[in-house]
């Protein structure tokens, strides 16, 4: 199923967009930890689903809803994945799966309908005001910037 679908699904189901609303509401743990240089992972532990957050991140909202966006994504997308489990001990590619979970927070965060509610015309507009990283809102898959 694409990730518009399924992120429109998740939004219609919960009746919300806010990432940690969704977590609370699909009991998956947040937890802030201080993890040096990594933003955050999501994994599973004795099938209990856990977002892990960088405790600094709580002096930038914007980038901590985006993260915990992209952290769900993986949650949604790729439950049963540990993204940091297959960089140390796989060959495997994480490229893709990072994308479709960035991919997911752009979608979550910057819905079509808030994004034409809000009167957004170019990636700029989005990108400030729906607090998405400038490098990610580009993966916003809409017809209507091409009008």
């Amino acid at each position: 199923m694409e990730i518009k679908a399924i992120v429109k699904r998740l939004i219609s189901k919960y009746g919300t967009n806010d990432p940690f609303r969704i977590c609370d509401l699909r009991d998956i743990r947040v937890l802030d930890e201080p993890l040096g240089n990594i933003l955050g992972y999501y994994n599973m532990i004795r099938r209990i689903p856990m977002i892990h957050l960088n405790e600094c991140l709580w002096d930038n909202f914007g980038l901590r809803q985006f993260v915990c966006a992209h952290e769900l994504g993986h949650a949604v997308l790729h439950p049963k994945l540990s993204t940091p489990y297959l960089r140390r001990n796989t060959l495997f590619s994480v490229g893709r799966i990072e994308r479709e979970a960035n991919a997911f927070a752009v979608e979550l965060l910057a819905p079509d309908e808030a994004i034409l509610a809000a009167g957004c015309s170019t990636f700029q507009e989005v990108a400030a005001t729906f607090r998405i990283p400038d490098e990610y809102v580009m993966l916003k898959r809409v017809d209507f910037f091409m009008l």
